[in-house]
């Protein structure tokens, strides 16, 4: 064990590096357990310049927390709790945060697969990303065409994914490469506002803006051929990645609890390091009420995911003239990576159920673990870690050390380093979008402001990021893939 140098201490703290890949922040004050980030110097010197840090400890101060306060190699400042950040806690003393899934409920990822080469392709790349950009509406407060009627609307929310199959949207088969099987249980539509409604009813299948993404790729490089395999990607191969959330409805869900969830947690007797950290008991009136509502939002979210990739699949048959099925469009896994969940972990005191919250964090169970679809229960979970535009992104694969280390967690992003105005400020838009075009990627977005917040200089390495990841034994590098062509909001 080694301590970090007095400079880098006056910087981001007493830190001690536990482990070549993780660092911990002893318990000081009012935590109640260590915080651990998983990093390298250099990206854990940022999130101490950044405050980042401080989140982590602060996330140890709240009741019930089982092990230490999380965080991953992508972490940088966020509302309440650090993005990247995990925690989990006990049903029977413990909390439930909105600041711990964040306003985006259940943003996530979905990779999409071909039997195609891009290579024999390339050409219709150009026309396939301006299809997906005619098909899928993307921008904020951008609506779709399905819309949905009060009682259609509850049952997306309370049935997910298999709702939106049994409607047309989608294959039998898509329920199997679903975190959860496309629906989270427990969700209760009569708690959610009217607000919240109107905001959701006419997004299913829409992208929104910022961060959220639908894009073209390449599979680049594979580093496991036994689990690409069984995830049914190889070299060369065209992949689709769709990367949005809950749209309206989750942020509307999300604002109303943060409101709700400060006097709850006052009533509790609970003291808040920050009001962020709004918070209720897991069992009380209003956590039960908070997590009933944000698994409608969650299944929303997947249920977006769901019909983008029907639209997909429509873009792509008439590009390509031949049917989704002998194009073998089908889908390698869809992720979470703002959630909290009801899970059973190894503790201290033996197996218990935990609520686990990961704010930019995603699952990444390893093999043999039942929640992983049978097809892939070999191998381990499929953790996809999306780039953004001009840098990669990442097929990975759940690993043994995240279950004692992580709570079955790893990475979600690349994380960023530079906020959406100082993006703005230093970047031009039209110019980032001549310099992508310029290599080889095809740009479709609906203002090109909104590219310049999202520029790859604006984000972390994800090559040393997914690294700290891999090294640390929380998830294992699958494919890396490159992205051909690029739908923005």
């Amino acid at each position: 064990m080694s301590d970090m140098k007095r400079e880098d201490m006056q910087q981001i703290g007493p830190l001690q590096k536990i482990s070549p890949w993780c660092w911990e922040i002893p318990r000081r004050g009012d935590m109640r357990v260590p915080g651990r980030i998983f990093s390298d110097r250099e990206f854990i010197t940022r999130a101490g310049q950044e405050n980042a840090l401080e989140q982590v400890a602060n996330v140890a101060c709240l009741p019930g927390i089982e092990m230490a306060s999380l965080a991953m190699p992508d972490i940088h400042w966020g509302y309440g709790f650090a993005i990247g950040g995990v925690a989990a806690f006990r049903m029977e003393d413990g909390i439930i945060s909105p600041g711990g899934v964040g306003y985006d409920i259940a943003c996530g990822v979905r990779l999409i697969r071909s039997n195609m080469l891009a290579s024999e392709v390339e050409k219709a790349i150009p026309d396939l990303v301006h299809e997906l950009s005619r098909n899928v509406p993307a921008g904020v407060g951008r609506h779709g065409d399905v819309r949905l009627g009060r009682r259609e609307l509850d049952d997306l929310m309370t049935r997910g994914v298999p709702w939106l199959i049994s409607q047309g949207y989608g294959w039998p088969d898509d329920v199997d490469a679903i975190e959860d099987g496309g629906v989270l249980a427990g969700a209760n539509p009569e708690l959610v506002s009217p607000r919240a409604r109107d905001r959701g009813s006419a997004q299913s299948g829409t992208l929104g803006a910022g961060n959220h993404f639908l894009e073209v790729q390449r599979v680049e490089q594979v580093f496991d051929e036994t689990a690409a395999r069984a995830f049914g990607i190889f070299p060369g191969q065209l992949c689709i990645m769709v990367h949005t959330g809950s749209r309206g409805l989750g942020h509307q869900i999300c604002t109303e609890y943060v409101k709700t969830m400060g006097s709850a947690a006052a009533r509790a007797g609970i003291n808040l390091p920050d009001r962020q950290l709004a918070c209720a008991p897991i069992n009380s009136p209003e956590g039960k009420d908070y997590y009933a509502t944000m698994a409608c939002a969650v299944n929303f979210a997947g249920g977006n995911r769901q019909v983008m990739t029907h639209l997909v699949r429509q873009s792509c048959e008439y590009i390509f003239k031949s049917s989704a099925e002998n194009l073998g469009l089908d889908l390698v896994y869809d992720v979470a990576h703002n959630v909290a969940k009801f899970e059973e972990h190894e503790t201290a005191a033996g197996r218990k159920i935990l609520c686990v919250h990961r704010k930019g964090a995603t699952r990444s169970f390893p093999a043999g673990h039942p929640d992983i679809p049978e097809k892939y229960r070999a191998v381990g979970q499929p953790v996809i870690v999306p780039g953004d535009m001009g840098t990669a992104s990442y097929l990975l694969m759940g690993a043994e050390a995240a279950m004692t280390e992580s709570f079955g967690s790893t990475c979600h992003g690349a994380g960023r380093v530079m906020g959406r105005r100082a993006a703005k400020r230093a970047i031009q838009g039209h110019e980032l979008k001549a310099r992508l075009e310029a290599q080889g990627i095809t740009i479709r977005a609906g203002r090109t402001s909104t590219l310049a917040e999202e520029a790859p200089e604006a984000y972390k390495d994800i090559d040393k990021v997914v690294e700290v990841c891999h090294q640390a034994g929380l998830s294992k590098k699958v494919a890396r893939l490159r992205p051909l062509g690029v739908v923005k909001g």
